[in-house]
């Protein structure tokens, strides 16, 4: 009886008593092959996806020479290869007041590099690499398309391993983060796909390899929630950096807080919101200050724009043209009145208002 109970044993284990039925045996049922079948799927498509953008993503090592000449203090990150010559997009926060770049390719190859060009604002930065030729590169895909339980994979190098690969689903669309500056970065992206430190400006993609977003910050006392600046962002500001070296933004000159408007102010001047931005500052020879804006006006549109917060300001400047002329509308009293304002292009030290 023991001789025939280990025969049987030894059947099964060679897998030469398939075809008999046996009580307990824990096997997928046929009904449930589909459910297999759809997880090969997505697993040969994270593969597939994993092979073909791993190898534009890089290492990037960034260091300050300390008094002696030995290097200082090291930081590390991630960027994608965006330009077969060597343009590397990552996030500011990596590479900000770097002395020292050096990035490396998934085959090992290290290649110095240099700050094109930087925007904290949404924290993105722009790198060349020094002997970047013919460089494999990632293409960007339409953040605007992303929706909610979407598959998203997050590629990146932290800590100096390369081609990390993690997958979740976009969670949730428009959210809004603040930059180190204060300024509002607007439509970012939130999803599940398990990210560390050094993933940082690594990209996220889709299931077709291409970018919607770069990685810029995880929520460090939270499980399974990483925010990436959306790839329609990103491409603008590439724009902006290749073209001037910097991201020119609008700027009016004056210092603005949001304040709440009564349900009788609203009603008189026909208002569609009950919020508006109140003038707390102007700056002398300023834009604003040319136009007539004067402190304690509030601002209730920008070209027909309605202006609920100092972040409305900010998103409408962004959009238009710098030395274009805009029309205010504004609260004065008990009267409402226009002034007509030209933007002026801000400076680093105005970024952050209005």
């Amino acid at each position: 009886m023991e001789q025939d109970i280990r025969q049987r044993a030894l059947k099964l284990v060679k897998g030469e008593d398939t075809a008999s039925a046996i009580e307990g045996r824990c096997e997928m049922k046929e009904g449930a092959q589909s459910d297999i079948d759809l997880l090969d799927a997505y697993s040969r498509a994270v593969i597939t996806v994993a092979d073909t953008v791993g190898p534009a993503v890089t290492s990037i090592t960034v260091g300050a020479p300390s008094q002696n000449g030995q290097p200082g203090q090291m930081g590390a990150g991630s960027g994608v290869v965006i330009a077969p010559d060597g343009y590397i997009l990552t996030n500011d926060h990596v590479v900000h007041g770097s002395k020292q770049i050096s990035v490396t390719m998934t085959d090992g190859t290290t290649m110095g590099a240099d700050i094109v060009g930087t925007d904290a604002a949404t924290d993105l930065a722009v790198v060349r690499a020094h002997q970047g030729s013919s460089l494999p590169y990632a293409t960007f895909g339409d953040s605007s398309s992303l929706r909610v339980g979407q598959l998203v994979i997050a590629i990146g190098n932290p800590f100096g391993f390369q081609s990390t690969v993690s997958t979740g689903v976009v969670s949730a669309l428009g959210r809004g983060l603040r930059s180190r500056e204060g300024r509002l970065i607007e439509n970012i992206i939130q999803h599940t796909a398990p990210l560390n430190p050094g993933n940082s400006g690594g990209p996220l993609v889709d299931s077709r390899g291409r970018i919607v977003g770069i990685n810029t910050a995880i929520i460090m006392m939270a499980q399974g929630i990483g925010f990436s600046i959306p790839s329609d962002t990103a491409r603008w500001v590439v724009s902006q950096l290749l073209t001037h070296g910097r991201v020119r933004r609008g700027y009016l000159g004056i210092g603005a807080q949001q304040r709440p408007l009564g349900r009788r102010l609203v009603r008189f001047f026909n208002l569609s919101d009950e919020f508006a931005v109140e003038v707390l500052s102007v700056v002398p020879e300023g834009s604003a200050a040319r136009g007539g804006v004067e402190r304690g006006d509030i601002i209730v549109a920008i070209d027909g724009q309605a202006v609920t917060s100092v972040d409305a300001i900010h998103r409408i400047l962004s959009e238009l043209p710098i030395g274009k002329p805009v029309k205010l509308a504004l609260i004065r009293g008990r009267e409402m009145t226009e002034k007509e304002v030209l933007i002026t292009e801000a400076r680093a030290e105005d970024i952050g208002s209005g």
